[in-house]
C-alpha cells in the first residue's frame, strides 16, 4: 500500500521511518510513505502557502491553492483513487477497526494541516475521510499521520517479531474488543514486589484464566462502554459475568 503525505514539516518523518520495529515496513514498501511539501508548488519568490483569514482573527490559514496543485501531482503519479485524509477535530475518531480497514486498504493521501486550519474551499473539493485522534488539538496534523501510519504498519505481515503480537493488543476482536492485562518480566520480585503466582504456575489454562480476569477488570474500571460491547457481541462467558459480579 502507499500512503503520499502532504506536510509542510517532511524532515519530521525522517527519524520515524528508520526507527522502531515499524521500519521493516516502510524499508520493504509494504507501506511505501512517500513526503510532498506543498511549498515546492506554491507561486512567487517566496513560495506562501497561508495568508491571512477572511473575516480577521489569529493566526493564518493555509491556502487552497499550493494543496491542490500538489494533490494533483501525486494524483498523476498514482493513478488511482486513493482517499485523501485530512487530520481534523471534526473528522470521525480513528479506532482498532478503522485501522484495520486502512491496514487492508490500497492507502491514501494524508493531508497535514497547519496554523488555523485549511482553507475550507480545498477541503470542500477534495478531501474524502477526517479522522480525529481524540479531543484534542495538536499543532499539525504530522504526529496525527504517524500514529496512523505506526498502527497500520504493525499490522502488516512480517513487520512485528511476533506474528501473534498484534492479536494480543487492546482493543483486538481476538481479545473480544477488551483493554489488555499486566505484563510482567524478570526478576520475579523486584523492589518488594512480586509478579503474580500465576504466572509463574506453567498451568497454561491457569494463566490464561488470570489474564482474562485482569483484562475483564480493567477494562470494567477504565472503559465500561468496552464491556457493554462485548456483552452485547454475547463474547462473554459464564465465568467472565462471575467475575465481573465481585467488582465493586
Amino acid at each position: 500500500m502507499r500512503f503520499d503525505v502532504i506536510t509542510l514539516f517532511p524532515e519530521l518523518f525522517a527519524p520515524f521511518l528508520v526507527s522502531g520495529v515499524t521500519r521493516r515496513a516502510y524499508e520493504s514498501k509494504l507501506v511505501d510513505v512517500r513526503l510532498w511539501n506543498p511549498r515546492d508548488f506554491a507561486e512567487g519568490n517566496y513560495k506562501r502557502v497561508d495568508d491571512r483569514p477572511f473575516g480577521g482573527g489569529p493566526g493564518m490559514v493555509m491556502m487552497a491553492a499550493p494543496l491542490a496543485q500538489c494533490l494533483a501531482a501525486i494524483q498523476a503519479e498514482r493513478a488511482d483513487t486513493a482517499p485523501v485524509v485530512l487530520f481534523s477535530p471534526v473528522g470521525e475518531r480513528l479506532d482498532h477497526a478503522g485501522v484495520e480497514r486502512w491496514s487492508a486498504s490500497q492507502g491514501a493521501v494524508l493531508i497535514c494541516g497547519r496554523y488555523e486550519g485549511i482553507d475550507q474551499r480545498f477541503i470542500d473539493r477534495h478531501v474524502t475521510v477526517q479522522i480525529s485522534l481524540g479531543d484534542f488539538v495538536l499543532s499539525g496534523g504530522e504526529i496525527a499521520a504517524m500514529a496512523l501510519l505506526d498502527a497500520v504498519a504493525r499490522l502488516q505481515p512480517g513487520v512485528l517479531g511476533d506474528e501473534d503480537s498484534s492479536q494480543f493488543d487492546s482493543f483486538n476482536p481476538a481479545l473480544d474488543g477488551l483493554l489488555d492485562c499486566p505484563h510482567y518480566t524478570r526478576p520475579e520480585e523486584w523492589d518488594g514486589l512480586k509478579a503474580p503466582p500465576e504466572l509463574l504456575s506453567g498451568h497454561h489454562a491457569q494463566i490464561e484464566r488470570w489474564r482474562r480476569d485482569r483484562r475483564l477488570e480493567i477494562t470494567a474500571r477504565r472503559r465500561p462502554d468496552l464491556i457493554a460491547v462485548a456483552r452485547a457481541a454475547g463474547a462473554l462467558s459464564k465465568a467472565d459475568e462471575a467475575l465481573l459480579a465481585t467488582l465493586p
